[in-house]
């Protein structure tokens, strides 16, 4: 019998949510993303601390920013390295309210990677699913550059996504399933809200089948997991990025997976939504756990950046 995470391959392309670059090799994923916090998180690793520390070194004179930047584009090659598909870099996320900053910053990403040898088709720049950093998007599909959509929780969100024509969005299973676990308190029912049941594949499940009835050709990657029910329940799905502590249990579980989520089989079309900014913004205002979480998920993301920063400037002294 083959490995949960084997069955998983045949239906679903699946992503390593890591700057660990031993967890890719043992787990050998087509793709792998990175943000912000994981690449503090792997900095801080005496296995990885070279290469911050080469980073600055060959680039003391820039602005810490532009380090910041050519230290992710240096993780993401050496990821490319392994890996045989694509690499998601995040803009910064203090530029998510951007629009200009952020295509400047994902232009400057991808000559980064054009200087290195590593061709854009490699590369998707990650970039907030805030409405400027969707028209950011815009530019840069149009421009060759494709996108990966992240803090994205939302159906408006994912139709604004595809409307710009983005490559991929990644939908955050877990932390929507954290909000509603948050917000039920002593009330809720964790073996009631699992699987199919859980809302943070609900809103993955409402929004494959949006674009699968509407013949968008975004991809969705669930991002965010904090079980393996989660993914088993998203079998099926375009891509999954996970966890290497759960691509560890999924390895080690036997079993088959079979498809939860097929194109069509939701039933009738769901009506089609405007993708303009009014709507957008009427839309996500509505909906209070989007709307929190995409603003605490910047938060976050902006923390990260200035430790990293910090770091930075205390390896140039």
């Amino acid at each position: 019998m083959t490995s949960q995470l084997d069955s998983l391959r045949q239906h679903t392309t699946v992503v390593a949510d890591t700057g660990d670059f031993e967890a890719m090799r043992a787990y050998r994923p087509t793709d792998a993303t990175t943000n912000p916090s994981l690449i503090l998180k792997a900095v801080q690793k005496d296995a990885y601390r070279p290469l911050l520390e080469r980073t600055v070194r060959d680039h003391r004179d820039l602005p810490t920013e532009q380090i910041l930047d050519r230290l992710l584009v240096a993780f993401g090659t050496e990821i490319l390295k392994i890996v045989p598909g694509r690499v998601s870099t995040e803009v910064d996320a203090r530029l998510s309210f951007d629009t200009r900053g952020t295509v400047e910053r994902a232009r400057g990403l991808i000559a980064l990677y054009e200087a290195a040898g590593i061709p854009r088709e490699r590369v998707l720049v990650k970039i907030a699913s805030t409405w400027e950093g969707i028209q950011a998007a815009r530019v840069m599909q149009e421009e060759g550059v494709n996108c990966n959509m992240t803090l994205l929780f939302s159906l408006p969100q994912a139709v604004a996504c595809a409307d710009a024509g983005a490559k991929l969005i990644s939908p955050f299973v877990g932390r929507i399933y954290d909000w509603y676990k948050k917000a039920a308190g002593a009330d809720w029912n964790e073996a009631g809200r699992a699987g199919a049941d859980d809302p943070g594949v609900q809103s993955v499940t409402r929004i494959y089948e949006y674009y699968k009835a509407h013949g968008i050709p975004t991809e969705i990657m669930g991002a965010s997991f904090r079980n393996v029910g989660q993914i088993l329940a998203l079998a099926g799905c375009d891509l999954l990025t996970i966890s290497p502590e759960l691509l560890t249990t999924l390895s080690e579980t036997q079993g088959d997976v079979p498809v939860r989520l097929k194109a069509g089989a939701g039933g009738a079309a769901p009506e089609r939504l405007d993708a303009s900014e009014i709507p957008f913004r009427t839309l996500l205002n509505d909906d209070a756990m989007a709307t929190e979480k995409l603003a605490e998920g910047i938060r976050a993301f902006a923390a990260d950046a200035v430790k990293l920063d910090k770091l930075i400037e205390a390896a140039k002294k």
